[in-house]
């Protein structure tokens, strides 16, 4: 190469001399080598980065806005070349160099995580970090043997289009440090896994192919700082993309739609960092009329700061650093009468921006949603538009079975629309950025959000809560974490500060307190004084406690939240964090949202979580089923509790949970009795005459009329209104519900879709009709048997129980039916150890007897008690419990002429046994009986301290049906308030159970598995086949809690009161 070269001194780079061309001094290239030394420093986070800008999309013309595609991007996804290595020091050395050719390498799909792609495995950690236990390092290391490094390698022409013009590189997401080479020569670096890493190639680019080289570390210093609750992966997991820009180009744009406090008029504010000088033509519209139309001048400033057009000055050449953020220019308009953003009416307005260079010439058109709405702090009160806003939210993982963080939209499309079709108002995206998409669509659809930062520590400073030493918490007061801190908090604000959906900026999650997250917070407020901004560790150190505007707490009881502000109610209180949803949880979260009508301090909370993380694998047998930690045999590992959705992993449909959510999050309430209702309508912005509101009368659980009444309660108020029928006088038990559904189609929802609903339940008694039809009874030495025109009943002797039931010639009991104590238990159960405290309620199940092993086997204390009445006879057994006290109980059947057996379960408590699980009885039936009907609360499964969302009706499915997907089986699909219920088979034939009118309705529950086997199942791969049908009826079981999974009990008023004796019947019938 022919030129002047100069010669840098050995100084400059460790290796001696470098010899460079003058003109690539002077085009800034960098002028070292990548250290991966560096990789472990916390204050290397960035090098050769572009500063983060907003998220809009800039396209040649207005065609391509109505087209949805820009011809200043080209997508870099699709197969790139791979080459994966456990640590540095096994990869490729010069990998990067033009001269090496990786075109044999592997294959691999980007965008993706390298562990579903086959490499590495995914890891699942809660607290503990990933290399625990296997290195021994603390932050400022990082671990070295096993810490792998993803090699990526994309060969590349220039598309004719963007030839000639400056030329940069989008990763969307790369976790979690990133390493980029274009044609061997180094270009930068960057961390922070969730937001956007841009690198400018104009000065490496050249003709013909270009090899881009790039490496992935899974862990760096940040890994210190990125212990979210998840699934550890790695690799280039969100788009990527080249871009170029016009000549003058809207680098970062700002948003603003503020109205004052009248709400009567509103700043609109565009501020906008330009490179070049030009013209803008802005046109602000709401449904196709103009608003506003401005032409105004950009880049105005340029010759003030030293800029030249392309966006470079003087100062910065000599280094080679862009003045990336370019000329600001601030434009601002005054809007009469705005039409507000809300979640309950998200009004959007269309800005367009045409950018013109000074020639007049079209150089790029800029689309953009913007939504006017006042959120603020008022009195100690968040008030959205003036009025107190309660968040009905969820915490969101970004998280696919198929593809982990690399959710599709479609998948995330999904989601939104199963939160707005069940009253979730709001997102916490937990714990970082998500990808952009979904914001725009939080928008769209009217779903408020908390933006959180990139950032968790937990793992580092659990311990040291308790030992008070803070030597190793991070980022904590250490100020060599704290540049790494604050690029976290930009990053994500300029990203995305221009979505009306974002209410709150969160600091990050878990990571205890102290000066750096504090600084964060001021970076927030200086930066946007139009949000709030959040952080919940400030509650485990208070030194810093003006880090967050408002009180966070993850999982307090709900007294313990009356106690908090009974003493401090200076700032207003949110559950970052409640009703911890893992497996068959959610129980008795109506607390939570009732307190949100009582105390107007406590604004509401978002439960833990959206979906669960979970993952496709296969069974040895090669049969799919839902992975969670452990199962890719990693460690450590935290298991399944990976796994706390209200949605189901895999197809991502909503779980059993569900039905509560929709119910404690509605809007309006509507308090029914047999003549009239009360609508309380708890929208903030919305009349209830925005929707149909529907009057349904069932009698016995069919529906007899329907009628639709006309509401208007304003927001925020109620109103009585007399129903359209009036009570009824017939005998019999009356439902009569009040809903509102949607009048019109919406994003998502058709029109009629239910938004909420009461119900009231009322009896007109009748006189019941004794049976006085004939039957026999045949006593033997061994058995008793009882006979009626259609069925034959035996009862054992010596096998102590009920071993025949036979209804038109068919036996229908495959084993004796035994009183049952017990239920599968769920993972809250396992997390406050019920299995241990109520473990003898589990032995009385599975080993009750009618021998009293405490004297001899046979005798005649195991002989049932026979009472023959005029037209009934009653066996009663007395069973045994394998206690610690003694116990025992009475299972008595009354057999009726006409088939039907009142079964009536007697127990007189033993003090020191405490309650149980559950009192009740369980039957054994063939599988052929599959098919299950009810008349009872539907459809999804209720239990004691969840069935606030639950409908009375007559509901039917089959009996593998109510196998609720949870990750690990365990208790499900119980119906409560049960008045009738019966299996059949394809023919219609089986067995009906019904309450008993003394007793009132009963909890009644059919599955293809026993208790014990549920319990002794880790995966649904591990059940059984299917050879029973199982029904449990009971007077009730206790409740499944759900304040938090690793201690919360179920709350007291839920458990089975055993202070008196307990008694429960019910009656069942073939059919």
């Amino acid at each position: 190469m022919q030129g002047i070269w100069k010669i840098l001194p050995a100084t400059f780079i460790e290796k001696g001399l470098l010899l460079l061309p003058v003109n690539s001094i002077e085009k800034g290239l960098h002028m070292k080598e990548f250290d991966y030394l560096l990789v472990k420093n916390p204050e290397y986070f960035k090098e050769g980065r572009m500063e983060a800008h907003s998220d809009h999309i800039t396209y040649a013309n207005v065609e391509e806005v109505s087209a949805g595609e820009t011809s200043y991007r080209r997508s870099l996804n699709g197969i790139w070349k791979f080459h994966y290595a456990r640590n540095y020091g096994n990869t490729i050395k010069g990998f990067e160099r033009e001269d090496y050719s990786c075109k044999d390498w592997d294959d691999i799909r980007v965008p993706a995580h390298i562990q579903m792609e086959g490499y590495d495995a995914p890891q699942y950690a809660n607290v503990q970090y990933p290399w625990e236990g296997h290195e021994d390092i603390h932050p400022g290391e990082i671990p070295e043997h096993f810490n792998p490094v993803a090699s990526y390698v994309k060969y590349f022409t220039v598309p004719e289009q963007m030839k000639g013009k400056r030329l940069f590189i989008s990763f969307q997401g790369a976790e979690s440090g990133i390493a980029l080479w274009l044609n061997g020569q180094f270009v930068g670096y960057s961390e922070d896994s969730f937001t956007p890493s841009e690198f400018e190639l104009t000065d490496y680019v050249k003709e013909g192919e270009n090899k881009l080289a790039v490496q992935v570390f899974k862990w760096t210093a940040s890994s210190w700082c990125e212990d979210q609750d998840f699934y550890r992966f790695s690799g280039i997991y969100r788009e990527v993309y080249l871009y170029t820009v016009p000549g003058v180009h809207v680098y970062d744009l700002q948003i603003r739609a503020i109205p004052d406090e009248s709400l009567k008029k509103a700043r609109f504010e565009v501020k906008t960092s330009t490179w070049g000088k030009g013209k803008v033509h802005i046109v602000l519209s709401k449904k196709g009329q103009t608003i506003l139309e401005e032409n105004k001048s950009l880049g105005e400033n340029a010759a003030n700061t030293g800029s030249d057009r392309n966006g470079k000055d003087a100062a910065a050449e000599a280094t080679g650093r862009t003045v990336q953020k370019g000329v600001a220019d601030t434009f601002s308009w005054t809007v009469e009468n705005p039409i507000l953003w809300s979640a309950e009416d998200p009004q959007l307005y269309d800005l367009v921006m045409e950018v013109f260079d000074e020639n007049g010439i079209l150089q790029e058109v800029i689309p953009q949603k913007v939504g006017f709405r006042r959120f603020e702090m008022k009195d100690g009160i968040m008030t959205l538009n003036g009025k107190r806003i309660v968040f009905k939210g969820v915490n969101r993982h970004e998280f696919s079975s198929i593809t982990g963080r690399c959710v599709s939209e479609a998948e995330l499309r999904k989601d939104l629309t199963i939160m707005k079709q069940n009253n979730i108002n709001a997102i916490r995206t937990c714990h970082y950025p998500d990808a952009s998409l979904i914001y725009q669509l939080c928008d769209e659809f009217g779903i408020y959000m908390i933006d959180e930062t990139n950032l968790e520590s937990h793992g580092s400073w659990d311990t040291a809560e308790l030992t008070k030493d803070y030597t190793y918490v991070v980022p904590h007061d250490k100020p060599e974490w704290q540049s790494m801190m604050l690029d976290r908090a930009n990053s994500m604000y300029q990203r995305d500060k221009n979505h009306p959906a974002i209410l709150i900026w969160s600091c990050g999650n878990e990571s205890f307190g102290g000066k750096d997250i504090f600084e964060m917070s001021q970076l927030f407020r200086n930066a946007d004084p139009t949000r709030l901004v959040h952080y919940e560790g400030v509650c485990h150190d208070r030194r810093y406690n003006a880090t967050s505007d408002m009180e966070s707490q993850m999982y307090p009881s709900v007294e313990a939240i009356k106690e908090f502000l009974a003493k401090d109610d200076s700032k207003p209180f949110i559950c970052c964090e409640y009703t911890h949803a893992m497996g068959n949880s959610c129980g008795a979260m109506h607390k939570y949202t009732d307190l949100t009508d009582t105390e107007p301090k406590y604004q509401g909370g978002f439960i833990w979580d959206y979906i669960d993380q979970s993952i496709y694998k296969k069974d040895r047998y090669g049969k799919e089923f839902q992975a969670y930690g452990g199962d890719f045999g990693e460690r450590p590992t935290d298991y399944n509790f990976s796994g706390n959705g209200i949605a189901y992993g895999g197809n991502r449909d909503a779980s059993p949970k569900m039905q509560e959510v929709k119910f404690n999050y509605q809007n309006i309430t509507a308090q029914v009795s047999a003549d009239s209702v009360n609508v309380i309508n708890k929208n903030l912005f919305v009349n209830t005459d925005t929707f149909e509101c529907r009057v349904t009368l069932q009698k016995d659980g069919n529906v007899i009329r329907t009628e639709v009444l006309d509401t208007a309660v304003a927001p925020l108020s109620q109103m009585e209104y007399a129903l359209p029928f009036k009570k009824e006088e017939k005998a019999g038990e009356y439902t009569v519900t009040v809903s509102f559904h949607l009048k019109e189609d919406m994003p998502w929802a058709k029109a009629g879709h239910e938004v909420a609903f009461g119900q009231y339940v009322y009896q007109v008694e009748t006189a019941v009709k004794p049976c006085t039809e004939h039957l026999e009874v045949i006593h033997s030495t061994h058995n008793i048997g009882v006979r009626g025109a259609e069925f034959e009943v035996l009862f054992s002797v010596l096998n102590g129980g009920l071993v025949s039931y036979k209804y038109a010639g068919k036996e229908m009991i495959e084993a004796i039916p035994k009183p049952n104590f017990w239920r599968a238990p769920t993972d809250n159960d396992c997390g406050n150890l019920m299995a241990m405290r109520y473990g003898q309620w589990k032995l009385a199940s599975m080993y009750v007897n009618h021998k009293d092993y405490r004297g001899a086997a046979y005798g005649p204390g195991n002989v049932p008690k026979v009472e023959e009445k005029e037209h009934s006879v009653k066996v009663s057994y007395t069973y045994f419990l394998p206690t610690v006290p003694a116990a025992e109980c009475t299972l008595a059947y009354e057999v009726f002429g006409d088939g039907r057996v009142r079964t009536t379960l007697s127990y007189d408590p033993v003090k020191e046994l405490g309650d149980m699980p559950e009192f009740g009885v369980i039957f054994k039936f063939n599988a052929d009986y599959d098919h299950v009907s009810w008349y009872g609360l539907g459809e999804a499964e209720t239990y004691a301290d969840r069935k606030k969302g639950a409908k009375l009706g007559i509901y039917d499915n089959m009996v593998k049906d109510n196998v609720a997907r949870y990750m690990v089986p365990q208790e499900c699909g119980a119906k409560e308030d049960v008045r009738w219920a019966k299996i059949t088979d394809r023919k219609g034939r089986g067995m009906l159970f019904e309450m008993d009118k003394e007793n009132g309705p009963m909890m009644f529950s059919a599955l293809p598995y026993t208790p014990h086997e549920m319990e002794n199942a880790m995966h649904p791969y591990e059940l059984p086949q299917i050879h029973y049908t199982v029904v449990r009826v009971a007077k009730d079981q206790m409740g499944i809690a759900g304040d938090d999974s690793w201690g919360a009990r179920t709350q007291e008023e839920y458990l089975l009161d055993t202070s008196k004796p307990m008694e429960f019947s019910f009656v069942f019938k073939g059919v």
